[in-house]
């Protein structure tokens, strides 16, 4: 039996939005995402993107970074202020300055254009999988209901990981952590005191090859150290960072 979607296809339940403002390359970059079996949403601006993304639940928002209104940035903002929803930034530029507020205001990766679908497919199939983690606590949860069962802990100073549950906690308060953040994390807490390298972190944990850009590492660092305290994550100079036990 044929058919129609390519090998590998995501299941029908994944939704993506996609918010760019060239016509044409929203409309390919839609079908071309319908056909590996993802429902898309689309926008064409900022603003509508915020509406589409406040009035319907999206597993996966693609943002580019230039957009009418609302830029990317500030979009990819007010999404974090409510959301640990999977972001992935489009640069027509791949300015540096761009990568970085991207990541900044909550981006988990970012490609620039113009991108093939395949890699495209690739880094959301990526993202997805992060997401697959139970979800960490979301603002607001007790301490008591932060804390995790016995025997399913790992505690550094007052930081506590729930390796099962994937609940993250700071001296008993709830700490919510993105996908990507909590992946990490982890990677970090698997080897505490142990300097891990950043081409190391590009391949287990956003699946790069050796031509990753080591900003996403560096920029996800400084959102942990901010969330878990900035003492936790050590630099290693010309290393990379390790945890501190």
């Amino acid at each position: 039996m044929s058919s129609s979607a390519p090998a590998g296809a995501a299941p029908p339940a994944v939704r993506v939005l996609l918010v760019e403002d060239d016509d044409l390359m929203r409309r390919s970059f839609a079908v071309a995402l319908e056909r590996y079996g993802y429902a898309v949403g689309v926008a064409a601006d900022g603003l509508t993107g915020l509406e589409l993304f406040r009035d319907e639940s999206f597993d996966l928002l693609i943002l580019d970074v230039m957009l009418p209104g609302l830029d990317g940035i500030g979009l990819c903002r007010r999404v974090r202020e409510t959301s640990l929803v999977p972001v992935l930034m489009m640069s027509a530029r791949g300015d540096g300055l761009d990568v970085v507020a991207g990541l900044e205001a909550g981006a988990d990766d970012y490609v620039v254009k113009p991108v093939d679908t395949y890699v495209l497919v690739a880094r959301i199939r990526s993202l997805l999988r992060r997401a697959t983690y139970a979800p960490v606590p979301a603002p607001g949860n007790t301490a008591a209901e932060a804390r995790p069962p016995e025997g399913h802990a790992l505690v550094f100073g007052d930081l506590t990981i729930d390796t099962e549950g994937m609940e993250v906690a700071v001296a008993g308060s709830p700490v919510a952590l993105t996908p990507t953040e909590l992946k990490l994390l982890l990677e970090f807490a698997a080897r505490p005191g142990v300097v891990l390298e950043r081409h190391t972190l590009l391949r287990d944990v956003w699946e790069y090859g050796w031509d990753g850009d080591s900003r996403v590492v560096d920029l996800c660092v400084q959102r942990l150290r901010r969330k878990l305290g900035r003492d936790r994550i050590e630099t290693v100079r010309g290393f990379g960072y390790k945890l501190r036990r």
